[in-house]
């Protein structure tokens, strides 16, 4: 194998990360341009993270800039898969102890849309946008993210072409709707060696029936919610919905729960929440039913709408008829909440991918060019991680969940070998992760920039490399304004 040219080293330890995949890149410019692109990612957020924001320019008339001009080149013309890079980001994450999924994790399902002017841009149409909470223009994507009580990460991401673009419309060939682009990312990451409990997914995935379908053929256990008026099909009065089951259950106040069991909730800053759940009944699904249906709520009397799920799951129920001969382990009531409770963490990693790195901040037409900007935002984020475990030493792994009780860890009250849950010292945290890398990273890129400014020289390595030059780069860009002759 020929030996590769050196490129321009990226700043601290961000060299090493981006060493790992320079065999995907055949041209030195690709390869600093992967560097040169996360370390724009990961800057503090002084404005949108576009390519001028990236390569340290003014906003509009440094577009013409040669280095605006190089990363604009590295994302929508050179030469690169970004599959590939997301597959090598994935395997880094799998054989590192810290970061390797385990079967106690959940595989979290969703979608993520952005506004977007204009129709020029692949996949950009007038659909729903669940961030804005409200139907414009803009482009959705369907994303898979591996989540734990104490870390999560993205795995794939799809975006969706809506039908009117197609020349076909909904009959077109290379239509997808959403629920399919999601099972198939599933079926992805399970291929890829990622190991979770259940795949989990919020109302607008739990209430379709193919989608549940789907990922049962697939072989997938799952845990969804349901919207309270979900009814089954039926006419007139004998519609029922997942309410109108949970008002069936028995309840007679916290010393006679009736149906209910007693789930004690605990979160991540420690406090407790007490919440019941039930097993209820709505026409083919029960408790020993190919679909469970599961209540769960702070308050059983009155059922308040943000503090009560209606889950759906084809996991079996402990000691129930289907248990022995389910492909999934049993799962109880606690556990299905602690399942669905990780859920939330996507929610966390939208706002450091949008808001932190700037995932919707692109300014590319082409479908390639959007995911490759994609798959480089996944690479800053796990790099975060990497960078924050590579001195933790792992500790010996809990016996079991607190929130899952004695009756539900198997004979003798031992847990089971799924619900095993590592544990890494200290408890990581994604903003304090970045904040970590940027106390190094921003000065080295400072100091890059000015030294790029004022000298027609590359910045030699140990400049780059350094993290400890914070006050010579104060220093030097509060003369970046002056006159470069005098400095040369």
């Amino acid at each position: 194998m020929t030996k590769l040219k050196p490129c321009p080293p990226a700043p601290g330890p961000l060299e090493g990360y981006a060493t790992r995949f320079d065999d995907l890149f055949s041209h030195v410019a690709q390869r600093r341009g992967f560097r040169e692109y996360l370390a724009g990612l990961l800057q503090p957020r002084a404005r949108n993270k576009t390519l001028t924001c990236l390569a340290g320019v003014e906003p509009v008339t440094g577009a013409r800039h040669p280095h605006a001009q190089r990363l604009q080149f590295f994302l929508s013309e050179s030469c690169w898969d970004p599959d590939q890079v997301n597959d090598r980001r994935l395997q880094l994450l799998l054989n590192n102890p810290a970061t390797a999924p385990h079967p106690a994790g959940v595989l979290v399902i969703d979608d993520s849309g952005d506004r977007k002017d204009g129709t020029a841009t692949a996949h950009v149409g007038r659909q729903w946008l669940g961030r804005l909470g409200k139907t414009d223009n803009g482009i959705v994507t369907v994303t898979t993210l591996w989540a734990d009580e104490r870390l999560y990460f993205p795995l794939h991401a799809q975006p969706y072409t809506p039908a009117r673009r197609l020349p076909g419309g909904k009959n077109d060939p290379a239509f997808r709707t959403k629920w399919q682009i999601a099972v198939a990312l599933a079926v992805e990451a399970m291929q890829a060696g990622v190991l979770f409990r259940a795949a989990v997914a919020d109302r607008a995935y739990g209430d379709l029936d193919n989608f549940r379908a789907e990922l049962r053929q697939a072989g997938l256990g799952w845990v969804m919610a349901l919207r309270a008026r979900h009814g089954t099909w039926a006419y007139g009065p004998e519609a029922r919905t997942p309410r109108d089951a949970a008002r069936d259950l028995a309840w007679n106040g916290p010393d006679q729960p009736g149906d209910y069991t007693v789930i004690r909730r605990t979160f991540r800053d420690g406090h407790t929440e007490t919440w019941w759940a039930a097993e209820a009944r709505l026409g083919g699904w029960g408790p020993d039913g190919p679909t469970r249906l599961v209540v769960a709520t702070a308050d059983p009397s009155t059922l308040p709408d943000k503090a009560t799920w209606y889950l759906a799951t084809n996991l079996p129920r402990p000691g129930g008829a289907r248990e022995a001969d389910s492909p999934h382990p049993a799962a109880g009531l606690a556990e299905l909440l602690r399942l669905y409770g990780i859920r939330h963490w996507i929610e966390q990693g939208y706002k450091q991918i949008k808001d932190e790195l700037g995932r919707a901040d692109f300014q590319v037409r082409s479908e390639l060019a959007i995911r490759r900007h994609q798959s480089l935002i996944n690479c800053a984020l796990s790099f975060c991680w990497a960078t924050w475990f590579a001195d933790a030493p792992a500790e010996p792994p809990p016996q079991a969940p607190s929130s899952v009780p004695a009756s539900e860890r198997g004979p003798a009250g031992q847990s089971q070998p799924w619900r095993t849950i590592p544990h890494i010292s200290p408890t990581p945290s994604w903003p304090h992760t970045l904040r970590a890398v940027r106390s190094w990273l921003t000065p080295a890129i400072t100091l890059t920039r000015w030294w790029r400014a004022w000298s027609t020289a590359p910045p030699p390595a140990e400049l780059q490399r350094s993290s400890t030059l914070s006050k010579q780069a104060t220093a030097y860009a509060s003369i970046s304004r002056l006159d470069s002759t005098n400095y040369r």
